[in-house]
């Protein structure tokens, strides 16, 4: 399994991005999709995750903010980031987990920026 995330970037205090994660090799519509990310001198941690379609979780942190949606039939899945904070910069990973196992991307890096 091959993850390939996109998006990541500059945006300004309060502004959006959407960050995709496409996946290759994968038994993609019976994953669990997750974002995680790492601020530096963090823990990685997670911060949303889509078990399935209609099941998704989200940190306190992001929720209420941020969207995890995936498309099945283009092997994505997507996090919208909406009202940024500086407390979101970060590089943030997706994860693969299922029978495969459990896979990662490269990261992204998202700063936020006043």
């Amino acid at each position: 399994v091959q993850l390939v995330e996109s998006g990541g970037g500059l945006v300004q205090l309060g502004g959006s991005r959407r960050l995709s994660c496409t996946a290759s090799g994968s038994i993609f519509s019976s994953s669990s999709m997750g974002w995680y990310r790492q601020a530096p001198g963090k823990q990685r941690e997670l911060i949303t995750v889509s078990r399935t379609v209609c099941r998704t979780d989200y940190a306190d942190s992001v929720k209420g903010r941020f969207t995890i949606y995936r498309d099945n039939t283009k092997n994505t899945v997507y996090l919208q980031m909406n009202s940024l904070r500086s407390e979101d910069t970060a590089v943030y990973y997706c994860n693969h987990a299922s029978r495969q196992g459990s896979y990662w991307g490269q990261g992204t890096q998202v700063t936020v920026s006043s």
